[in-house]
């Protein structure tokens, strides 16, 4: 645990040591969020609401994709690079280290653009999300569902590359659960939304903890725990068994 605790420590201090820049790529990411918000707001203006969605739950559901995003993809980025990764013949250097190695691969590496995500979506719950300590408690816990759901999944997907030495599945599965997860659920219907409630998990990385937030059902968040364990454990598994399959020539990189 202490090596994995200063492998983060150093890749954060590796993204932190050119100061100009870090703040640069978090303020591009911010303004994106900003931009993305906007038009939520001017769109629930005009429609007023939409299958229970309105202009605060929305607010709610961008506050916790955001901030469960941000800690996926800024603080263990390496999540959604598994599959390039494999396909690359990239894991030798971890594999001869002494620590486990998925956990190791997560932390090697922040992106710095993305830890605007996570400081947006804190920034956007305190604004507009009406904090009280129940509230923020609630946003807490879903926020960190998402981010388990989130990283569980890109991590199974990626580890296909293991199994068929390519790796775009990856990047289409990531894009796809971001786009589904950034729009209120409700607004899909039939065979469309059941996908998102399961094998893309899209509802619980936004919408479904946007809800909790609003309106708290101890039922609804026993399920939402329980993907989040599923999807977990399932990119673990995965990712185990394709590094059985792992070979790689003779290229030492850094991962």
């Amino acid at each position: 645990m202490k090596v994995l605790w200063a492998t983060m420590r150093g890749a954060f201090a590796e993204a932190w040591a050119n100061r100009s820049g870090f703040w640069t790529q978090v303020s591009v990411m911010v303004l994106n969020d900003v931009a993305w918000v906007v038009f939520w707001v001017l769109f629930f203006h005009k429609v007023g609401s939409l299958r229970g969605w309105n202009t605060e739950r929305i607010l709610l559901l961008q506050a916790v994709l955001t901030t469960g995003g941000g800690l996926v993809l800024g603080l263990l980025s390496n999540a959604r690079r598994v599959g390039q990764l494999a396909a690359d013949g990239e894991l030798d250097a971890a594999l001869a280290l002494p620590v486990p190695t998925l956990p190791y691969l997560l932390v090697r590496r922040v992106e710095t653009t993305n830890l605007g995500d996570l400081l947006f979506g804190v920034g956007l719950f305190v604004v507009a999300g009406h904090p009280s300590p129940s509230r923020f408690a609630i946003y807490l816990v879903g926020s960190l569902v998402s981010a388990v759901t989130l990283a569980g999944f890109l991590i199974a997907v990626g580890s296909l590359a293991f199994f068929v030495g390519r790796n775009e599945g990856g990047e289409l599965g990531f894009h796809a659960l971001i786009m589904f997860s950034s729009y209120p659920v409700d607004v899909f219907v039939g065979p469309g939304r059941a996908l998102l409630y399961s094998v893309v998990p899209a509802a619980f990385i936004g919408s479904v903890p946007a809800r909790l937030i609003d309106s708290f059902n101890p039922a609804l968040a026993g399920v939402s725990l329980l993907v989040a364990g599923v999807f977990c454990a399932l990119g673990a598994v995965v990712f185990t068994l394709g590094l059985h399959r792992y070979t790689s020539g003779s290229t030492w990189t850094r991962a």
